[in-house]
């Protein structure tokens, strides 16, 4: 706050900065959605399509890699809705936007 007030007053001659909107937070955040994790069980797809491949679309010759594939697809989703809870119970100290934008509407700018 002390160097913008600075940059800011006419006592050292012109002002350095000059803003062109007001040096105020707005009332609102982007919403903005948390980046997703990296792809799962990307191995046991390209295993699935090389088989396919291999035996001319013919689904009933896959079966044992389509059951890997289906077996690693539900590990996944449980551990993203694991991890979606736990983020929801400690979100590290970070608000989502949603909740940031309800308290800055809550307690605006004056």
């Amino acid at each position: 706050m002390e160097k913008v007030a600075r940059l800011l007053s006419k006592q050292q001659g012109k002002p350095v900065l000059k803003p062109n909107k007001p040096l105020v937070i707005k009332d609102e955040v982007a919403n903005r959605k948390p980046k997703k994790g990296e792809a799962s069980c990307v191995t046991e797809m390209a295993l699935v399509m090389a088989c396919w491949k291999q035996n001319d679309f013919n689904t009933k010759l896959c079966s044992n890699e389509l059951s890997v594939f289906y077996k690693c697809i539900e590990r996944a989703q449980a551990e993203a809705r694991d991890r979606s809870k736990q983020q929801t119970l400690s979100q590290g100290g970070r608000l989502l936007p949603k909740q940031a934008t309800k308290l800055l509407k809550r307690y605006p700018n004056l």
